[in-house]
């Protein structure tokens, strides 16, 4: 049950993520993927900020760290690729 559990709650926070940074074009295997190494990347830096999170419920606590790990991997990849826009062209 436990890898199923980190799949639904990378993919929510991948979503979130996308969402929030404009809709990168990434596909849900790879929203997934960045949802998954947001987690660990959002625990990690905020036990390095001394920071936490208390909403209410452990799995919105989880889904809103993970979520800004990814917008902190977004916003990297952005600044890798040069700001080149992958989403959708404005026809």
């Amino acid at each position: 049950m436990g890898i199923v559990y980190t799949i639904i709650i990378g993919a929510i926070c991948g979503y979130i993520a996308d969402a929030l940074m404009k809709n990168n074009g990434y596909g849900l295997v790879i929203n997934i993927i960045i949802g998954i190494a947001g987690s660990y990347i959002g625990g990690w830096a905020f036990t390095q900020l001394g920071l936490t999170i208390n909403v209410g419920h452990t799995i919105l606590n989880q889904i809103i760290i993970g979520a800004v790990g990814a917008i902190i991997i977004l916003f990297i990849l952005g600044v890798i690729r040069g700001g080149r826009k992958r989403g959708r062209r404005n026809r």
